[in-house]
């Protein structure tokens, strides 16, 4: 197969491997700081929309299990789910202004 660019020699050529992008997605604590900037964003604004986002950015950051090393993919896992249990909260009507919830 030394033809189409698989050569003995490209494949050990550092460069030759995806050097802009990883082959396999973004990273682990890519996910996990964007899972971040949902939950927090999320609590602001489209929080029923960017707490769903920042569950699932966090579940992959930590690599689709418990792993307390990813720091920010746990933080946006849990944020997301406060801020997306909020958002039900008031979407169901309980959290509107004059009832004493906020």
């Amino acid at each position: 197969m030394n033809g189409f660019g698989y050569t003995s020699r490209s494949r050990r050529n550092p460069r030759s491997r995806g050097r802009m992008w990883s082959r396999t997605g973004p990273d682990r604590a890519t996910l996990g700081i964007v899972g971040l900037v949902c939950a927090v964003a999320g609590f602001f604004v489209l929080g029923i929309i960017l707490g769903p986002v920042a569950i699932v950015c966090g579940w992959l950051g930590m690599g689709r299990r418990w792993a307390s090393d990813h720091v920010p993919a746990l933080v946006a896992f849990v944020l997301g789910a406060i801020d997306t249990v909020l958002a039900l909260i008031w979407a169901a009507g309980a959290g509107t202004p004059g009832n004493g919830l906020f």
